[in-house]
């Protein structure tokens, strides 16, 4: 055999190998870049969340409580923000039912307020015929309660003010811990540092708990709908858990988006009282085509696009930074 034929044959066997692999090299970078896209999403859509739950603010209450972590939360503005930025960043605002569908991953929403916290999941609940039904919607405000072996009971906020039972001498106390140490039969009260283990494990174990019961509910929805993914609470860290229960804030999760050959899982969250910078709009040049990101503060003559919550998102989506010249950016 001429040697041309051995090369013939060397192609014929080793080409169907190298198209495979092409393919899969093609099919990991789509994944990597609509993880990154998911997670560029959620990200920016609970920060723009976490950022409303205060605007509602009432200074005379906020003075009364002498807190600087008192807020009343709008839990139906911060939810109305979170859905529009993450619908919009994944570019379905316009497609309702692609908006069902995704929501159709997202398990559950939790807003943390000051004195208790909300959970947004599918529930059982009887309708206005009076029929059993199950939907998502929003729980009563579920306070971040401990009780003690002898009978007393203490409501926690987000930092040391307690509203309290004291079975001893039956009557009910309010104030920060410091002030009620020595006043009172609860033991809890009169330890600083007790006090604060306490307050922040009972915060996380409350949560916890209801998270993993309504992502368990959201399993049986998902499996009555043909959802084949099995929804569980991810393994997060206690000290972040202690960080994200340190202001009012929104937590969202995502799980089982299917990319590629795999499943997408996140989760984030945003809190109310960070400090907001300026959002980063990425905006289209009309004449070239050429992509590029600002903040909102910048006048540029660029066709809007997207928001993300930062530059390393929007270069990552392909966009480059424009230069404000008004001195704001």
């Amino acid at each position: 055999m001429k040697i041309t034929d051995f090369a013939v044959i060397f192609i014929l066997l080793f080409l169907p190998f190298g198209v495979i692999g092409d393919l899969r090299v093609q099919n990991q970078r789509e994944v990597q870049r609509l993880e990154m896209k998911y997670t560029s999403a959620l990200h920016t859509a609970v920060q723009d969340a976490g950022a409303v739950l205060s605007q509602n603010e009432r200074q005379e209450r906020e003075a009364g409580y002498g807190s600087d972590k008192f807020f009343r939360v709008d839990k139906e503005e911060a939810l109305s923000t979170f859905l529009h930025t993450l619908f919009l960043n994944v570019g379905i605002d316009r497609d309702t039912v692609a908006q069902r569908a995704l929501l159709d991953y997202i398990p559950v929403i939790v807003i943390l307020d000051y004195d208790g916290y909300y959970t947004f999941a599918s529930e059982t609940y009887i309708d206005g015929d009076g029929q059993t039904a199950i939907g998502s919607k929003w729980s009563e405000k579920k306070p971040f309660a401990y009780a003690d072996s002898v009978g007393n009971s203490v409501g926690f906020t987000l930092d040391n003010y307690v509203h309290a039972y004291d079975a001893q001498n039956h009557r009910w106390v309010e104030g920060f811990q410091k002030e009620l140490q020595g006043q009172t039969g609860i033991s809890l009260l009169n330890n600083p540092e007790t006090f604060e283990q306490i307050r922040r494990s009972t915060i996380v174990h409350s949560v916890q708990e209801d998270l993993a019961r309504l992502i368990n509910l959201h399993n049986q929805k998902a499996a009555r709908n043909g959802v084949a993914y099995r929804f569980t609470l991810p393994t997060i860290p206690q000290e972040e858990w202690y960080n994200t229960v340190d202001d009012v804030g929104l937590m969202a999760f995502i799980q089982g988006i299917p990319v590629g050959d795999r499943f997408y899982n996140n989760y984030g969250f945003g809190g109310g009282r960070v400090v907001r910078r300026q959002a980063i709009i990425g905006g289209l040049e009309p004449d070239t085509g050429m992509k590029y990101f600002y903040r909102d503060s910048c006048p540029a003559p660029f066709q809007a696009r997207e928001r993300f919550s930062d530059e390393k998102s929007a270069a990552t989506a392909g966009y480059f930074e424009f230069k404000c010249n008004n001195g704001l950016q």
